[in-house]
């Protein structure tokens, strides 16, 4: 799988092989399990609410047992009155999935595949040499039209270790999200649109993987 290398200023100077990370047979089934995972991390899910115990409101029986025609209550922090406690709430209590590292470097190189697959990867050489967003700005607005991407296309940068100073001129950008090479997840490549990853990254190779889910 091949990819086209460009200047700083957007410039096409040449194709590059891309590693076998994004040269393998996509895995649906896995990289869905793997965004379910994701999604359900990226939600707190912290939400709470009062049972008919911890509600402020009197002990007090309402009216009386027998008599009233009406059905038989004690408390008003029932669940059936106004400003009574709520029955089968959520509890405040997460519970957490996780990914082994197997199936989140599978998950990875099949959302890599796919996205070399559609040609939504790009190499930038030189990227450290970005200084000012007016230049970074510039580089998308030609990578975009020699891609023909769509209007308000998302772009994410994936930077080296060695060149993450370039988030500076990068992280005011509409439409771009940056991430390290060794930070980078099956979520980001799927719906980061297209990639523009530092040409030393690849040069490094992919190391680690991502601890984070």
């Amino acid at each position: 799988m091949k990819a086209n290398v460009y200047s700083i200023k957007g410039v096409k100077l040449d194709t590059i092989d891309l590693p076998k990370e994004f040269n393998q047979k996509e895995n649906t089934k896995l990289l869905a399990q793997a965004m379910h995972v994701y999604q359900a991390r990226k939600h707190p899910g912290l939400s709470k609410v009062k049972t008919r115990g911890e509600v402020a409101l009197t002990t007090q029986k309402a009216y009386r047992q027998k008599g009233t025609g009406r059905a038989r209550h004690g408390a008003k922090s029932a669940p059936i009155f106004v400003g009574g406690g709520v029955a089968h709430g959520p509890k405040g209590i997460k519970r957490q999935l996780y990914l082994s590292k197997k199936i989140k470097k599978s998950a990875l190189s099949s959302a890599l595949s796919l996205k070399a697959k559609e040609g939504e990867v790009a190499v930038v050489s030189g990227i450290s040499n970005l200084k000012k967003t007016k230049e970074a700005a510039n580089l998308l607005q030609k990578v975009a039209k020699i891609t023909k991407s769509k209007k308000d296309q998302k772009f994410t940068f994936v930077l080296s270790s060695n060149n993450s100073g370039a988030k500076l001129a990068l992280r005011n950008l509409k439409n771009a999200a940056i991430v390290r090479f060794e930070d980078l997840n099956a979520f980001q490549v799927y719906f980061g649109g297209t990639l523009l990853i530092d040409k030393e990254a690849l040069g490094v190779g992919r190391k680690t993987v991502s601890k984070k889910a």
